[in-house]
């Protein structure tokens, strides 16, 4: 089966003009353990889940009725163009292409009526909900806004991110490992940019949505990072800051990590983002490890702890005086 679909790839790849910059999605469940499959499309997107993903999930506990991704429109997934989340879509005008992609995150991500009727009130209007790829320097930098009244998905902010301080060569071995078997390596050369001009496009992101003023503080208004672990504000972005020789942004300064949310709501432990969506009974869709799909996934978790009550606070907060000090604001968390 291994060999047929080898040569599946091969045979497309000869008619594909693309075939020298290995540019491919994976277009169907049926293929998508393959990884990948050339096209002729002049985007690249977020890889299709595999069969797995759409398996029933064991819980230690039963899941609670909950509507979110259960209607029909929800339950046809469909990758997102990351041309179009970088701005730099040139097909919207193409119904074939408008119609394979996904340009509208929040579709996917809906609520009804029925998830808001246990939804307590929140310290914080809105959550950034944030999950970084990247070891040795940040690779992605994706973020969705979840308004706390209604659950729903404000907008997207989505980077790929060009290290500073490693080689060219270097780069390209590491970004065909990162991002190659996912179909999305093409897609990062075209659109990454450094990590201080992200930071530059993040603010004023946050100041069009009245999120952040540089005027003020610096710190965020009226809302909260959420993260899946302490390591994506605590460490990663300090260092990135430091290689890219920026200052750290001040409204990096504290955040809630919802493993710690989790324990203390649930009375249960979770270690990562899938064991969460596992013991909830949600399923995992797109693909772990791809930045802008486990963010939405995350955000899932997110929408559905609002739903049943739980309450996002604070977890976690930087010294003013020591910014390598960081206070845990939770005695029973994660560690």
């Amino acid at each position: 089966m291994a060999s047929a679909f080898s040569a599946f790839r091969v045979s497309l790849s000869r008619i594909s003009p693309f075939r020298d910059t290995r540019f491919s999605y994976p277009a169907t469940l049926a293929l998508a353990h393959t990884k990948r499959i050339m096209c002729n499309s002049s985007h690249s997107v977020s890889p299709s889940p595999s069969p797995s993903d759409f398996s029933s999930s064991s819980s230690s506990s039963s899941p609670s009725t909950f509507s979110l991704m259960e209607t029909s429109e929800n339950a046809r997934w469909r990758p997102m163009c990351l041309y179009y989340t970088h701005g730099k879509c040139t097909k919207m005008d193409d119904p074939a292409h408008l119609e394979i992609f996904n340009h509208d995150c929040s579709k996917e991500l809906r609520v009804a009526a029925a998830d808001l009727e246990r939804k307590k009130s929140q310290e914080f209007n809105f959550f950034l909900v944030i999950d970084l790829e990247g070891k040795v320097e940040i690779l992605e930098f994706p973020i969705l806004i979840v308004d706390a009244k209604t659950m729903e998905v404000v907008d997207l902010f989505h980077r790929f991110v060009r290290p500073t301080k490693m080689s060219e060569q270097a780069i390209n071995k590491y970004i065909e490992g990162k991002y190659g078997e996912l179909g999305v390596d093409r897609v990062w050369h075209d659109t990454a940019i450094p990590f201080k001009q992200v930071v530059e496009e993040f603010e004023v992101w946050l100041a069009e949505h009245d999120l952040w003023d540089k005027d003020t503080d610096g710190g965020l208004k009226d809302a909260a990072f959420v993260t899946c672990g302490n390591w994506d504000i605590k460490t990663k972005i300090p260092e990135q800051c430091v290689v890219s020789n920026i200052n750290l942004p001040p409204y990096f300064m504290e955040w809630i990590n919802l493993k710690d949310v989790y324990l203390n709501f649930y009375g249960r432990e979770a270690r990562g983002m899938v064991s969460m969506m596992r013991q909830c009974g949600i399923k995992l869709m797109g693909s772990h490890h791809l930045g802008i799909d486990d963010t939405k996934n995350i955000t899932r978790v997110v929408q559905r702890m609002l739903s049943e009550g739980a309450v996002l606070k604070l977890t976690a907060r930087r010294s003013k005086s020591n910014m390598r000090n960081v206070e845990f604001l939770f005695k029973n968390r994660i560690k």
